[in-house]
């Protein structure tokens, strides 16, 4: 038994059963803060390569190998990607990708997180953010009470999307494709973990390289 899809729903979804792309996951937030991080770093880094003299050149290249991949793995590395058949979860040092059989929740406290075949799986790119819950609950609480000046039927929905914290919607949504593609006739149910070696080993090697400088320095 594979991962082939029935050949009956597949190839023709039919009108109750549209064909969905992939959705990706990520903190904008995130991502601008480690560009800017990434951008100083390699500005003060290559400025003391250049005019730094003794050790200095290598002790700031060390620096870089090291500091540089963990900047890109927590920030821009995490995504979150939603298909039809699976969910890939890429972490700082790992990625999960999980066929959505496997999917046995997800749930949004103080982080994110995906349970699949009994282990539990944090989702770096979707942060949550307890005063994006407080706004949203305010605006939960005026849309309530009717205190929402300006809503009508036809904007509703903006109300809704803002009456919830975002981390909140995108696991609510990753709940409805579990839902939806995890109970299909014959869906797979497999979990792989894979480490990010990519990551992990410039910035082991950039360690070692600045405690042996400073051993000798």
């Amino acid at each position: 038994m594979t991962s082939s899809k029935n050949p009956a729903p597949e190839p023709q979804p039919g009108p109750g059963q549209p064909k969905y792309a992939e959705r990706s996951f990520r903190s904008a937030a995130g991502v601008a803060g480690g560009a800017l991080m990434l951008a100083i770093t390699l500005w003060l880094g290559i400025d003391a390569i250049v005019r730094g003299t003794g050790n200095t050149p290598w002790v700031a290249l060390a620096l870089m190998l090291l500091i540089v991949p963990l900047i890109v793995a927590f920030t821009l590395r995490p995504v979150v990607r939603a298909g039809e058949d699976r969910i890939l979860v890429r972490n700082p040092f790992r990625t999960i990708s999980a066929s959505w059989g496997a999917v046995e929740g997800l749930r949004a406290g103080y982080s994110t997180e995906l349970f699949a075949e009994g282990r539990k799986y944090q989702m770096w790119a979707i942060p949550v953010s307890m005063r994006a819950r407080k706004r949203a609950a305010r605006a939960a609480s005026r849309a309530a009470t009717g205190g929402e000046p300006g809503v009508t039927p036809g904007s509703r929905a903006g109300t809704e999307d803002a009456t919830r914290a975002w981390s909140d919607r995108v696991v609510d949504e990753l709940r409805e494709l579990a839902q939806r593609h995890g109970g299909r006739e014959g869906a797979p149910s497999e979990v792989t973990v894979r480490w990010a070696f990519e990551v992990i080993a410039p910035a082991v090697a950039g360690a070692v390289v600045l405690i042996v400088l400073l051993a000798i320095g």
